[in-house]
């Protein structure tokens, strides 16, 4: 029997006047289903409209048509009851209490906070938990971030660009944490520009444009979804050698090797093998950011889901 989904949104949209007397589509039609325990990556350049749905995810912002609910409820009444919290970049941090000390006060305005300790704990505020808010790193800043996220022990976390301002490992570390939250049942969303993050930690991934999804699937099928995959060859074909060569959706040389993107791996890799003199040959898949370049980039009417 299919689960409720915790977060459902239908035909979304939001705009904001332009500036030259028209407006700009931020989210536009936007459905979306999320399952409880689910961790799902929301990807998009610069004015896809991310930022913009994860506030009305939040009921920062009132859509102008459509309906979001969280658990049943609309977002404002699922922060209000402790269901729904939400790591964001920036704000709501006072710099001249220690983080213990803002981690105790936002407890405090909570009917049934989480165990402060442990929250603190989790997500690894022990280290500066007695260090001045202003004295913190952008990365100690976020993490302080995500231990008042844990407070009102939420069923859904939503995330704007969490590991902003982290380094390599910071943000390794910040994932780690989140995964074992994840594991444990806690819905994560979260937006972020760092595309490996989504291919390592989001179970499921939409890519938006222009305020419209473009892909919504299983993260490993939305890459696939711009070429399946890379086939490189040391060759040096002449012209019609490679204007014979099958199941080709592009080419690129450098030097000596050539690297062509295709959605059937297998027979373009055969026939370089069997029918020319190429060799050296190596194949892998597309990562998440060709996927995401491509699709972004490719005009669209509507959007594709990918099959589960």
């Amino acid at each position: 029997m299919n689960q409720k989904p915790v977060i459902s949104a239908r035909d979304v949209r939001m705009s904001f006047p332009d500036g030259a007397g028209g407006r700009v589509r931020a989210v536009d039609g936007v459905d979306l289903d999320v399952a409880r325990g689910e961790v799902l990556a929301l990807l998009g350049p610069n004015g896809a409209g991310k930022t913009t749905l994860l506030d009305i995810l939040l009921g920062l912002a009132t859509p102008q048509s459509g309906q979001v609910r969280v658990d049943g409820r609309s977002p404002r009444q699922a922060v209000r009851t402790g269901t729904l919290s939400a790591l964001l970049q920036t704000g709501g941090l006072l710099p001249d209490l220690t983080a213990g000390e803002t981690v105790r006060m936002i407890a405090a305005l909570h009917r049934d906070p989480a165990d402060v300790d442990e929250v603190i704990d989790i997500a690894g505020v022990r280290p500066f938990v007695s260090r001045k808010v202003g004295k913190c790193s952008g990365g100690q800043q976020q993490r302080l971030r995500f231990a008042l996220a844990l407070l009102p022990r939420p069923d859904v976390i939503v995330l704007d660009e969490p590991t902003a301002g982290m380094d390599v490992s910071a943000r390794h570390e910040f994932w780690q944490r989140m995964r074992a939250q994840a594991d444990e049942g806690v819905t994560v969303v979260f937006a972020t520009h760092y595309l490996e993050e989504a291919e390592q930690f989001a179970r499921r991934t939409v890519l938006m444009s222009s305020g419209r999804v473009l892909a919504d699937g299983p993260t490993d099928e939305v890459r696939a979804r711009a070429g399946s995959a890379y086939v490189t060859v040391t060759w040096s074909p002449a012209p019609e050698e490679l204007r014979r060569v099958p199941h080709l959706a592009a080419a690129e040389t450098e030097g000596s090797r050539i690297t062509f993107r295709t959605e059937r791996a297998d027979d373009l890799a055969r026939y370089l093998l069997t029918e020319t003199v190429a060799h050296g040959l190596t194949v892998r898949p597309a990562s998440l950011d060709e996927a995401f370049r491509l699709l972004t980039e490719k005009p669209t009417t509507d959007h594709e889901e990918v099959p589960a």
